[in-house]
């Protein structure tokens, strides 16, 4: 019957010939395509007819054999890490120090003598040899340097030796003599209290947004001479403020001009210009950036009258391209605005590493161990992109590295009785909040700060040893910025630089910048974590750790990543908070600049991985779609007339409350003058 029904199947229906008969099968093919069904059922068998004792004797042993933690696949489908091809450049330098010392001017001996309070060198800083004397001659300026290199000496030794040296004695009830505009809030303010010691009757105040306007009107009742503020707040007082007046104003300064104008206050430096030239013409005015922009020239033309330009950079490019004739007339032909050259500290070593997106976290952990834990004399800043990346990364940071579980605590070894101390810095954090932190990273000798671009600029933390940019800067420009919070003059530094595979051409963007950077490698970092026992796998039989091998420096580095996942998931919450800075990571890659999207796209990102890199174990389903740039919203119902009056009255609140750094309160100013416009109206 089976010969008959094999027959029928392999003739065909019109009655042609038979197909041809294929070979039979042999008993071994059948063996190999057996079935898993087939082979459980075998299993199943042989394990009846087994006594018990040897069953579990057998299942006792796979047991064994098994590691006590989940497989990872941290380093598994991981894309190739590329070969870094650069040229080799020469890096734009500034003479930091000069052999010209402060008493070749004819200073206030109170200026010379308190060297050491007021952290001066026994020599002239390159750009304080520039710019000190043309100050002193009472002329405009327009200084370009880098940062870190003592551009605040620079114009605060010729304010406070003019000041002091007025024949009527300043009065603090004359008002303001000096004004500095700053970009945020804790920039130079600290520095001015030891600066001016020895001349008690020079008052110096700060407006800045977090603080209460009516503590902020009192000060400027009673008199403020040198008043350092932020854009916004200043055009608040001067629209809401009665006692505000710049009649015996003398001295304009803006520092950090390329800041100011990237976050867009060009419209209140107008005002604020206005507002000076309404009740004094003549003074004199300085303009500092570390960057010069179209933005900052024209900012030039609007408040410097016949500058002299000092840029420290400009000069030893000069003789730079004098050396090397060839290369310039090879560049020549490129765009000048992408060819600008920036100057670094000549103390500075810059580095970076290339790492999967999945390996990124156990990557910054295992570095963090090594400079801050193991070497313990060093004092880091590292970068993000979004505050809600700093939180989170802060509290996992915390919990798993510092020994912020109970658990870990039981496990620390002798390596790690040390604990690491972590800090973070944004712009959503209230003000008091802030100033803590800033004072205590600035008091300590150790320890890390998590934090946002807010600490990028014109904040002077001695004794930084370390920059890690966790995030790429959205330009050459906020790079210099990042790194220059270490190396500051004249001091040693080292600054990192983490991007992902698919980022690799950034290294080339940089070096026609002419910054030059050397490569680490993600396994010499990831080696550190074989100095701490808290991630050792825990196998029957293991023997001690034998230098760097491959394949247990893998292991740790999955124990690590354990345990941040198990954090994470520990609670609905930490799950949360884990989406919830991935999304802020994802939307912070697609704000890019057009001519670094070819670099940084957002479809470059394996989704999956980077949510490894946050402690989620797979890949959100329930993220929030970033909305495309031409979609429009969906329309709502109009509420009424007072509901809508109540809501905006909310949304100005909200708004007042939650301003970041660069707030102005000028929203509760504009509406107020509407609604009186609205009053005069008749009817």
């Amino acid at each position: 019957k089976q010969s008959k029904a094999l027959k029928r199947k392999l003739q065909s229906p019109r009655g042609n010939p038979p197909l041809k008969r294929k070979r039979k099968p042999s008993i071994n093919t059948f063996k190999n395509c057996a079935t898993e069904a087939d082979i459980r059922e075998k299993a199943s068998s042989s394990q009846k007819s087994l006594p018990k004792k040897q069953l579990t004797d057998n299942r006792n042993e796979s047991q064994k054999s098994k590691p006590f933690i989940k497989t990872s696949s941290l380093f598994r489908n991981n894309p190739d890490i590329p070969e870094i091809h650069r040229k080799a450049v020469q890096q734009v330098q500034e003479n930091v120090f000069t052999t010209d010392s402060f008493s070749q001017l004819d200073l206030h001996p109170h200026l010379v003598s308190d060297e050491k309070a007021l952290r001066l060198q026994t020599c002239f800083l390159g750009v304080q040899k520039e710019t000190i004397p043309v100050l002193l001659q009472g002329k405009d300026a327009l200084v370009r340097s880098q940062t870190g290199s003592g551009k605040t000496l620079a114009y605060g030794i010729p304010l406070v030796q003019s000041l002091q040296g007025m024949k009527s004695r300043i009065q603090r009830s004359d008002g303001p003599y000096a004004l500095i505009l700053v970009p945020t809030r804790e920039n130079l303010y600290w520095s001015w209290f030891s600066f001016l010691q020895p001349f008690t009757w020079i008052v110096p105040g700060v407006l800045m947004g977090g603080e209460k306007r009516k503590s902020e009107k009192a000060r400027l009742r009673k008199g403020i001479n040198i008043l350092i503020s932020t854009p916004g707040r200043l055009v608040d007082h001067i629209k809401s403020t009665e006692c505000i007046h710049f009649r015996c104003t003398q001295w304009l300064i803006i520092d950090e001009a390329d800041r100011i104008l990237d976050l867009g206050f060009e419209k209140e430096v107008a005002v604020i210009l206005n507002a000076l030239n309404a009740e004094r013409e003549t003074r004199q005015n300085v303009l500092l950036s570390a960057t010069l922009t179209e933005g900052v020239t024209r900012l030039a033309d609007i408040s410097l009258n016949n500058p002299i330009s000092i840029s420290i950079a400009d000069e030893i490019q000069k003789t730079l391209k004098a050396a090397s004739q060839l290369d310039r007339q090879a560049r020549s032909s490129s765009n000048c605005k992408e060819q600008e050259n920036f100057a670094v500290p000549e103390k500075l070593k810059q580095y970076v590493m290339m790492v999967p997106s999945k390996l990124k976290l156990v990557t910054l952990a295992a570095f963090i161990l090594e400079k801050c834990k193991f070497e313990k004399h060093h004092k880091m800043i590292i970068f993000f992109s979004s505050c809600e990346q700093v939180e989170f990364h802060y509290e996992l940071l915390v919990k798993v590295l510092s020994g912020g579980l109970e658990s870990e605590q039981r496990e620390r070894s002798s390596v790690s009785s040390a604990r690491l101390q972590f800090l973070r810095l944004h712009s959503n954090m209230e003000q008091e909040e802030r100033t803590e932190v800033f004072q205590e990273f600035l008091k300590s000798k150790t320890g890390v700060l998590l934090c946002t671009d807010v600490a990028a600029r014109g904040l002077d933390l001695p004794q930084v040893t370390w920059i890690v940019q966790y995030n790429a800067p959205a330009s050459p420009a906020e790079y210099i910025h990042r790194i220059g919070r270490t190396a500051r003059i004249g001091c040693h530094g080292n600054s990192l630089l983490v991007l992902a595979p698919s980022e690799a051409e950034y290294v080339s963007l940089l070096a026609s910048h002419k910054i030059n950077v050397s490569e680490i490698k993600m396994e010499k970092v990831l080696s550190s974590l074989m100095k701490d026992d808290r991630f050792k796998l825990r196998k029957p039989g293991n023997k001690k750790s034998c230098g760097t091998d491959p394949q247990e420096v893998r292991e740790r580095a999955t124990v690590l990543q354990t345990k941040f996942e198990n954090y994470v998931h520990s609670s609905e919450g930490t799950v949360r908070w884990a989406k919830k800075a991935l999304h802020s990571f994802l939307c912070a890659y697609t704000t890019y600049p057009r001519n670094l999207k070819h670099i940084f796209h957002i479809k470059s990102l394996h989704l999956g991985h980077v949510a490894k890199s946050f402690g989620l174990r797979d890949a959100p389903q329930n993220l929030t779609a970033l909305p495309a740039a031409g979609a429009k919203k969906k329309t709502k119902l109009r509420p009424k007339r007072s509901d809508l009056l109540k809501k905006t009255h909310g949304k100005h609140r909200l708004a007042e409350i939650l301003r970041s750094e660069y707030s102005s309160g000028m929203d509760t100013g504009v509406s107020k003058v509407k609604k009186k416009k609205k009053q005069r109206k008749p009817g």
